[in-house]
């Protein structure tokens, strides 16, 4: 098939990521893909943000910010009918931004179908977390563009709650997570020849990957680390770096273990699984309801053993003591109980690790298997024709 993909994405984060492993799975299938997005450069440093959204993000008045975001979408719907007029497109595949209602608006003109990718509620997200000056409008618009794909295909079975509340027919949701692309990790090292080159033979590496933030729990970790329960190796590694890292050496310089705690930076994503393969135990202290995180994936394709949160978005991938040990979010020192635990049995990690490492071949997890089916969903949406419009001003928010 030809498809048009297009997104609105500009960093070069976990979201990159996704965007591109799923570029390069469609066309390993033999599928034509023109990507119509924003220019990023050719900097593949996971981790790294676009310097002037930022800018205009804390110079703006939110309102203002929105507006233009909704306005970007006639730039992008120019760009998008210039490309179907060349590359005359079978699908359009979007990943769902907010105000973003330009694949909406070609879909309806050109009568192509739209398969819409939603990693997250965003309009109950940018209000939770950044803050939103028109949040009715953000909800109406994020309702108007879900209801108009012909499929929806979010992360997790939790976000397709979301989406089904939002009065989005279960007959066009499809529940498409994360996923790996198993040839970044077959050069992998050893872990002991990993802990070796990073000067760490010897330790017990727990270990983190991504962009930090205040909400991820990593500092809990660090005070754990302070106590007579954490072994006196224990080292912990964040593969990353992120807005928290200055309180985070703060607070473990306070608790004397910093000499016990390394940041790598933000690193080319080729390098992470280097870095990653020293891990002996792998954590995900904390995560949003309705997230699929790529880390997780990524722990499990190295047979790390995991400890995250038992919460229904982990249970779908994760389960307690056969793939990761999980522990009580709501519990006050439940985390902390996990470490303890993890660190002190050498045989349940080990357990938990070859769990971990059958887990993406069981279940199917990579970017191939993802791009198989997003094109089964596409052959079924050409096949039943374009979804009919949902009238704009009658469909609730």
């Amino acid at each position: 098939m030809k498809i048009l993909y297009h997104h609105r994405t500009a960093s070069k984060d976990g979201q990159a990521v996704h965007i591109e492993e799923m570029i390069t799975a469609l066309r390993g299938l033999g599928h034509e893909v023109k990507v119509i997005a924003p220019a990023t450069g050719d900097d593949d440093t996971l981790g790294a943000e676009v310097g002037w959204v930022q800018r205009l993000k804390r110079i703006l008045p939110k309102a203002l910010y929105e507006l233009l975001e909704l306005a970007y979408s006639l730039v992008a719907y120019s760009r998008l009918s210039r490309a179907a007029r060349e590359f005359a497109p079978d699908i359009i595949y979007e990943r769902y931004n907010l105000f973003l209602i330009s694949g909406v608006m070609l879909k309806h003109r050109l009568s192509i179908p739209l398969l819409l990718e939603v990693n997250s509620p965003l309009a109950q997200e940018r209000g939770e977390f950044g803050g939103l000056g028109m949040p009715w409008l953000a909800r109406w618009v994020e309702g108007v563009v879900w209801r108009n794909a012909d499929f929806v295909l979010p992360v997790t079975r939790v976000l397709a709650d979301h989406v089904a509340a939002r009065n989005v027919p279960e007959s066009r949701i499809a529940v498409i997570p994360n996923g790996i692309n198993e040839a970044h990790f077959l050069s992998a090292p050893t872990p002991s020849a990993a802990k070796q080159t990073l000067g760490c033979s010897g330790d017990l590496v727990l270990g983190f990957t991504g962009f930090v933030r205040d909400w991820h729990g990593v500092d809990r970790v660090i005070c754990w680390m302070a106590t007579k329960d954490a072994p006196s190796n224990a080292r912990l590694l964040i593969v990353g770096d992120g807005p928290a890292r200055l309180d985070l050496e703060k607070l473990a310089a306070s608790l004397a273990v910093g000499d016990r705690v390394q940041f790598t930076g933000i690193l080319p994503r080729a390098r992470v699984p280097e870095y990653v393969a020293a891990f002996d135990i792998a954590l995900q202290p904390a995560v949003v309801p309705y997230a699929s995180p790529l880390k997780l994936f990524e722990y499990l394709a190295l047979g790390k053993a995991v400890v995250a949160p038992r919460q229904p978005n982990i249970e779908e991938v994760l389960t307690d003591g056969e793939n990761a040990l999980l522990f009580d979010a709501t519990a006050t020192g439940a985390l902390e109980i996990a470490l303890t635990r993890l660190c002190a049995d050498e045989t349940l990690r080990a357990h938990i690790a070859a769990g971990a490492a059958s887990t993406i071949a069981k279940r199917g997890l990579t970017w191939h298997a993802n791009a198989q089916r997003v094109t089964a969903l596409a052959q079924k949406s050409r096949a039943l024709g374009v979804a009919p419009s949902q009238t704009l001003g009658s469909t609730r928010p």
